[in-house]
């Protein structure tokens, strides 16, 4: 029989609460359902009214993964959801995690949250920009650090304050918020500075995807600003063989960073990193630290 269990007056089945998902270290389904409603406060409030993507792995990271907007079959009617414009004419529903029941039915199913950079309500209209650094081999979090740092002194020309996170992955994240911006122009904005960046650091970073210009340099992969595009949220865990999480992490960390191992957290890191440093993402959420994008040269607001 599925147990049950309530979380704030909600009915919740849990199922194969013993199941290994991340085979490198053991790590179960419960393990991961017990992550999650630990750090719930942090993580709700960087999905807090945006709608969810899910990356699916219910048999770990060597299953099955799949990628669904839609709320998947059996989504509970208390589980909050927002229209989202798929083309001018149509619309979808989404879900909203908006509570610690929503959050653990969510991870009941084993996902990856995954977000856009705009809030339910202002599709396509931003109020976040991220760059995601993305190292090829033999290029490592490393190497994305010393992208990240001067990323970080350029926004600061412009009056944009940085935060970084780890993917989870190979590589970072780099995100700046903003008074409400058209995607579009933030999109533009993005692609500038990854240009830029190339230009000052050849050896480095890269703005374009092309595998054949990959090793060894960081792809500033700017095109996540797109409206229709989403990045993995602030202290999702990831697919991966080990239960990596996209971790926060602080500017002193990333300028000490001198190994790839470094910059790597797993669940058990994440709770005495919260208590110890609190929310190092939490800015992104008090609008009094946003400002204002930049005019892009050559595209009109």
């Amino acid at each position: 029989m599925t147990p049950i269990t309530m979380v704030e007056g909600r009915r919740i089945p849990l199922s194969n609460l013993d199941k290994v998902l991340y085979p490198g270290t053991g790590f179960t389904k419960g393990e991961v359902l017990h992550y999650y409603a630990t750090v719930a406060d942090a993580l709700l409030a960087h999905v807090h009214d945006r709608p969810v993507s899910f990356l699916r792995y219910p048999d770990g990271p060597d299953g099955q993964l799949f990628f669904t907007k839609n709320p998947p079959p059996g989504t509970p009617a208390w589980v909050k959801t927002t229209p989202v414009p798929r083309s001018e004419d149509l619309s979808v529903e989404q879900v909203v995690v908006a509570d610690l029941p929503s959050l653990m039915w969510a991870a009941n199913l084993v996902v990856e949250f995954h977000t856009p950079q705009w809030p339910a309500g202002s599709p396509a209209v931003a109020d976040r920009l991220i760059l995601d650094l993305d190292p090829g081999a033999p290029a490592s979090v490393v190497e994305c650090c010393a992208v990240a740092l001067w990323l970080r002194e350029r926004l600061a020309a412009d009056g944009l304050e940085a935060y970084a996170k780890t993917s989870g992955s190979k590589g970072m994240h780099l995100a700046v918020p903003l008074e409400p911006t058209p995607s579009d122009l933030v999109s533009a904005y993005a692609k500038g500075l990854a240009q830029e960046a190339e230009r000052a650091l050849p050896g480095l970073a890269l703005h374009r995807m092309a595998k054949a210009l990959r090793p060894g340099k960081v792809f500033v992969d700017h095109s996540q600003n797109a409206a229709a595009k989403t990045t993995a949220a602030a202290y999702t865990l990831r697919a991966r063989a080990r239960p990596t999480v996209s971790a926060p992490v602080s500017w002193e960390e990333v300028a000490a960073c001198r190994t790839p191992s470094g910059l790597v957290f797993l669940a058990d890191d994440i709770p005495p990193r919260l208590a110890r440093d609190g929310d190092l993402f939490g800015p992104l959420t008090d609008p009094g630290r946003a400002r204002p994008l930049p005019a892009v040269p050559g595209v009109r607001p």
